[in-house]
């Protein structure tokens, strides 16, 4: 005990003699919702960007210092998602991290504004994350209505006509529609019934008649993966076998148990390559971390890990200009132009926090897996 407690100190004092904080670590913050609708995915997420952060620390860290992601939960609460915000900036984060949905995001804006601090890739694709162009704000996936819209003409494509559209009544559902809207609107077509539902406590099941009602070849979901869940089985128990289309916020392995039986034949629009493709260095990367931690990869421990990538680097390089700080680290992220995550290019600029465009759709399979 006596002789842990002197290399502690030595660390200590080591650290004050190199000029870096007394126990050598780098703060990370994370508010998301790891319980309540959206819980499995971002476990998945998390478990992603953990692996890539495990990997870096037990090379060194950064500038010598490990990097610690301290996670919140936030129950998918928008106003907790601010108030562990506020908790995390005041503890001394470096940046924010991995938020999970839109109102949610929304809700700690003010917080980055006041404090100057970085958020790096939101798990959301929300345009208001996009555009205008937010200083603190540094996205990674593609954008909801990019993936909405690619989804519908993939419908349209295959002779689908009658597509419907359920959507929760909040900032991410009128977001995902209006991509979906305009997709229809460029195949000549109008939805045969749009739906709303609320995001806290929903109940599907009558609107899910009415969508059967509809008779339509195609129903684009846009929820938590909870409310979609419901949403499939109420409306095959109301008769419908309509072809069942969600977005990327539910790519998740938890999001397919979620569907029990129903699983089979959903598409699921995707923002990140299969994490089966082994011949993108990204993604054989991700699997070699992963197989070692005896984890199957799935497409939200890929979003994960890409978005520690984008952070580490951003550490990196503020680290090499002698800057390891809030200011420091916004100003290196804005310098990540063209920037080769392994196979895929990602680019920051003062004028541009976009990251990736990369869209695809999967399908579930018969053995319980997105292909693509």
């Amino acid at each position: 005990m006596r002789r842990k407690i002197q290399r502690t100190l030595l660390a200590a004092l080591m650290g004050g003699l190199l000029g870096l904080p007394a126990w050598a670590q780098i703060k990370i913050g994370q508010t998301a919702g790891f319980s309540g609708p959206v819980a499995a995915g971002v476990k998945e997420i998390t478990e992603g960007a953990r692996l890539y952060l495990d990997a870096v620390n037990a090379q060194g860290g950064v500038a010598g210092q490990k990097i610690e992601l301290i996670s919140l939960d936030d129950k998918f609460d928008p106003k907790l998602s601010a108030s562990n915000a506020k908790q995390l900036i005041e503890q001394g984060v470096l940046s924010l991290f991995l938020t999970r949905g839109t109102p949610q995001s929304q809700a700690i804006l003010p917080l980055l504004a006041e404090h100057k601090v970085a958020l790096v890739a939101p798990s959301t694709g929300a345009m208001l994350l996009h555009r205008p162009v937010n200083p603190y704000v540094f996205n990674v996936r593609a954008t909801y209505q990019r993936e909405a819209e690619r989804a519908v003409l993939h419908l349209a494509g295959m002779g689908v006509q009658r597509i419907g559209l359920v959507q929760v009544d909040d900032s991410f559902g009128d977001d995902g529609a209006s991509g979906a809207l305009r997709g229809l609107e460029n195949a000549k077509l109008k939805p045969v019934a749009h739906i709303k539902y609320p995001r806290t406590n929903p109940s599907l099941g009558p609107l899910m008649k009415q969508m059967a009602a509809a008779d339509a070849q195609a129903l684009v979901f846009i929820g938590a993966a909870e409310a979609v869940a419901e949403g499939v089985e109420t409306l095959r128990a109301a008769g419908s076998n309509a072809q069942l289309v969600t977005l990327s916020n539910n790519a998740s392995a938890g999001f397919i148990k979620s569907l029990k039986g129903q699983a089979r034949g959903v598409i699921v629009s995707q923002v990140f390559p299969s994490e089966r493709s082994l011949n993108m260095p990204l993604v054989r990367e991700a699997q070699q971390l992963a197989k070692a931690q005896k984890i199957e990869l799935t497409p939200a421990n890929l979003e994960g890990f890409t978005a520690a990538k984008v952070l580490v680097e951003g550490l990196r390089r503020a680290s090499k200009d002698k800057d390891l700080s809030r200011a420091g680290l916004l100003k290196a992220l804005d310098s990540l132009l063209k920037f080769d995550l392994g196979g895929l290019e990602l680019n920051f600029s003062p004028n541009d926090h976009t990251g990736l465009d990369y869209g695809d759709v999967s399908i579930i399979g018969p053995d319980g897996k997105f292909w693509r």
